[in-house]
């Protein structure tokens, strides 16, 4: 397998308040076991996606933290400019989970922060101009993929802080039910064979069968699972030999109309790479050359059409793949930023969004360097959460 290294690199509240009284559940503490999604890899939830007609994403602006900190929501649709396209009327101290991307719908779910103990969850058909409110659930996990949905969002996962997986439709009056919890998956034979540790994404197949993914404490195993009927099998790809002793992370995991895309981390004696999947229409996958994450910390993530990926590491530096087939290429230096994030909207092009208190900041990768493209002011209502 080829390597590349990386030299440092108020009334809708409301509402939803009503529906779910009671369905919040507590923080999973660090290190747990099986039992719950603790312990999570510590990926920021600042990040991008994209499906060819539309591109999203999500970054934190005003403070750097504390409650005067609101996640905002811009989206891009066709060639148009990004735009501002924060759900009206929920509260945004932490970040949004984002599911369901087809065309320019969306489905959001916003974490719980501050006094709030579920998750509001809300979607758009039209690239974030309108909203509406969905079933409410119960408060979802701080790793990226926690909220899925099919194309068109009629049914819904969630996976919660406390690490049980529940399903949903699309209607506001239906209620979620419990679909498994990390301790019940770990306990079936698939589970078992990876020894799960705990959850870290939700997904949908393109066949609309549920996916998760998890960490295996077993090397080698990457931790993906699918619901046939009522039984879940074990569904990740076949990994190189020379990952066999490595302890596998799956960061993310993503369905699109080209099949789903994998992120995973190994963790060995050699240190630390990441190694993208993609699991074509046939249900076979393949996986890209590794990249070596040598004293780099990754920071952000971003998904784009065809199954492109995007990673931001600490240093300012980045590496963008285009697809299955693809190697891992280095884009010049980031522009500064704290949470400077990669958006690939569409084949060929490539963003950096920096936001920094109430302004943010887009370049465009014109060869070699980083174009200013725009400039987007944020109204931030500071002490509106105290």
């Amino acid at each position: 397998m080829r390597r590349l290294r990386l030299l440092g690199v108020p009334g809708a509240v409301a509402l939803i308040a009503a529906l779910c009284a009671g369905c919040g559940s507590q923080p999973a503490a660090a290190g747990a076991s099986a039992s719950s999604a603790g312990a999570a890899p510590a990926l920021s939830l600042a990040g991008s996606e994209a499906t060819g007609q539309a591109a999203w994403a999500e970054l934190p602006m005003g403070a750097d933290s504390g409650p005067n900190q609101f996640w905002q929501l811009f989206s891009r649709t066709g060639d148009r400019s990004w735009v501002l396209a924060t759900p009206p009327d929920v509260a945004t101290n932490a970040a949004p989970a984002l599911g369901g991307l087809s065309g320019a719908s969306l489905v959001a779910g916003l974490r719980p922060s501050e006094h709030l103990a579920f998750s509001p969850v809300t979607r758009t058909s039209d690239g974030g101009q309108h909203w509406s409110a969905g079933p409410p659930a119960q408060a979802l996990a701080s790793v990226p993929d926690a909220l899925a949905a099919t194309a068109g969002g009629g049914q819904l996962l969630a996976l919660s802080r406390s690490g049980q997986v529940s399903s949903a439709t699309s209607a506001a009056s239906a209620g979620w039910m419990k679909l498994v919890t990390v301790r019940a998956l770990a306990a079936t034979a698939a589970g078992r064979r990876c020894g799960l540790l705990r959850l870290t994404a939700v997904a949908y197949s393109r066949s609309a069968d549920p996916m998760l993914a998890g960490d295996c404490g077993r090397p080698g195993l990457a931790g993906i699972f699918e619901r046939a009927g009522a039984t879940w099998h074990a569904a990740g790809p076949s990994l190189p030999a020379s990952l066999a002793s490595d302890r596998l992370q799956v960061l993310r995991l993503l369905t699109s109309t080209s099949g789903s895309t994998a992120l995973l981390r190994a963790d060995g004696r050699s240190g630390s790479e990441l190694i993208a999947a993609w699991q074509s229409q046939d249900g076979r996958w393949s996986v890209s050359p590794a990249l070596n994450l040598s004293e780099s910390a990754l920071r952000t993530t971003a998904f784009g059409p065809a199954g492109s990926v995007a990673v931001v590491l600490s240093g300012g530096r980045a590496a963008i793949l285009a697809g299955s087939g693809g190697a891992w290429r280095q884009p010049p230096r980031l522009p500064a930023g704290r949470d400077v994030t990669i958006a690939l909207p569409d084949r060929g092009h490539a963003y950096a969004l920096a936001p920094a208190a109430g302004t943010l900041t887009i370049w465009r990768l014109a060869g070699r360097s980083w174009v200013k493209a725009q400039t987007i002011k944020v109204p931030i209502q500071y002490g509106s959460s105290s």
